[in-house]
This record gives C-alpha cells, structure tokens and sequence, in this order.
C-alpha cells in the first residue's frame, strides 16, 4: 500500500488536538515533502526521521514521499511528530502491517541512532487519547507522566526497533503502570 494515516496528538497549551499523518508514496524522482504548517524543527524531521530508519537497518523509501499533517491550520511544532513520520513511511512502504495503526497513537522524538526521546505534554495527550478510546505508544523517558493517567493502553519504547517489532507482534511493548 502507498498510503498509511498514522495518528499522533499536537501540543497546543494545555490541548492535544488530534493530528493525522497522511504518508503518500508515488514513482517519480525521489524526494520527501512535508505539507501542513509544520514549523521548522517538524521539517527538520526529515533528515532526523531518514537517519533513525536507516540506521535500524530498515529501508527508507526511494521514491516522492509526501506527509500531510492534518488539520492544515494546526501549527505543528517541536520533534513530537517524528516517530509517528517514521512509521508511516514504514507502513506506506509495505514494512510494517497495517493492523493496529487505526486506533493506535505514536508520540516521540527521533534520535539518528533511532533511539526514541521523551516530548513535552504527555499528560494532555494521554488523556486525549483515552478519551478517544486509542493505544498509545511513548518514549520510556515519558512513562512517569503517563502512568497518571488511568485505564489508556499506553506502551513504552527506547527505539524505533522497538516499535517495529511491537507492531509486527513479534516483541510486545511494557505498559505503563498507573500511579
């Protein structure tokens, strides 16, 4: 499949609005677009979300990658976006399934090594997401912060391997545990 919508949540004050990201793959020369007011640090993912796949031993798409974060008037800010950008290139791409990425939401940095960094506003997203009835999947140096909140399916990882082998069904993920 070339398309894949992977659901994360924005940081605006004490909200977390729902932010869809559409991955596009197409033939034609290769190049990776981002569209949808992101500020600079969320362009910048592109070469931090390049580096993380293909430094996993995955394989980054060479074709025109386009991501669309949805909704358009939404400011995005800060790296908060770049592990749901990774694995949306990896589903588009046919190497991840398609299963659980309906009512699942990704949240983390991206180091270029792939490790996953801790974000701000957890807290308001986590809530966000129970509310909405949808898993989470968060960087282990966040999993204080969400474990405040209770009765969300919130999972923890340290790197994009992580989430990879969660997702295939082959490593499940520790949960967060409520305080």
């Amino acid at each position: 499949m070339s398309l894949a919508v992977i659901l994360t949540r924005a940081n605006i004050g004490i909200e977390s609005p729902l932010v869809r990201v559409e991955a596009h793959l197409s033939n034609g020369l290769p190049c990776f677009t981002i569209v949808g007011l992101p500020e600079m640090a969320v362009r910048e993912s592109r070469e931090r979300v390049r580096s993380a796949i293909l430094n996993a031993r995955l394989e980054f798409p060479d074709k025109r990658i386009t991501l669309n974060l949805a909704p358009a008037e939404l400011p995005k800010s800060g790296g908060r976006y770049d592990l749901a950008i990774a694995v949306g290139i990896l589903a588009a791409s046919g190497q991840l399934p398609m299963a659980q990425l309906q009512s699942t939401e990704f949240l983390g940095e991206l180091a270029l090594s792939g490790e996953i960094r801790g974000v701000s506003a957890v807290l308001p997203a986590a809530l966000a997401a129970r509310q909405a009835g949808h898993a989470m999947i968060i960087p282990a140096d966040n999993s204080a912060e969400a474990g405040l909140v209770r009765d969300v399916d919130c999972r923890t990882a340290v790197h994009l391997l992580d989430v990879i082998g969660h997702l295939a069904g082959r490593t499940p993920l520790l949960g967060v545990s409520p305080h």
